[in-house]
């Protein structure tokens, strides 16, 4: 899995990033954090790596990413935009391609399809939440149950997305190694 580091954000979008650099930036001197999506595609998998029902190839990658710290959403393929298609606009129709490949012509199944994948980009999207420290007052209470503010102290980052990115890189590494490892079907 090859990261391309182009801005602090790895951002594909040079315009974009700068963008949300100045935005994390403007909420940093507000005294707060953001959170944000890190999507993950990987390229040049074979077909038929995963298993039907106990391993399948997206539950492997959702477990890996729900195991990062500040994670709180999965989704691959079309995810939750798939609640709101047709099943005739969803499905992936098959076609051969030029080269003699079985390709799908719309990829909504994010490379996989029933637990294994399909040749085609394997895509998914990570939810972080916002950092929990701030640096604002914020109300709580002590052991006692009375009320008191807090308000964090030190260095913290606005944003874990920086540092996120080849975390989720390797964890995604991480899923398919093993399942290369464990494939009956692929020649290493």
């Amino acid at each position: 899995i090859i990261i391309i580091y182009k801005n602090k954000l790895s951002c594909q979008d040079a315009a974009m990033a700068e963008k949300m650099i100045a935005y994390i930036e403007k909420i940093k001197k507000q005294g707060d954090t953001v959170g944000g999506v890190i999507q993950c595609v990987v390229q040049g998998l074979p077909v038929g790596l995963g298993e039907p029902v106990f391993d399948k190839l997206h539950s492997d990658l959702a477990k890996a990413m729900m195991s990062i710290n500040a994670v709180k959403g999965f989704e691959y393929g079309s995810g939750f935009g798939a609640a709101k298609m047709l099943g005739s606009q969803h499905n992936d129709e098959f076609y051969q391609d030029e080269r003699g490949n079985i390709r799908t012509k719309t990829n909504r199944s994010g490379g996989i399809q029933g637990g294994i994948s399909n040749g085609e980009d394997i895509y998914c999207r990570i939810a972080f939440k916002p950092i929990a420290t701030i640096m604002k007052d914020q109300e709580s209470v002590n052991k006692e149950g009375e009320k008191i503010l807090i308000q964090g102290k030190g260095r913290h980052d606005p944003s874990v997305l920086p540092r996120a990115v080849p975390i989720v890189s390797a964890m995604a590494g991480l899923v398919l190694a093993d399942h290369l490892l464990r494939s009956k079907t692929i020649k290493l």
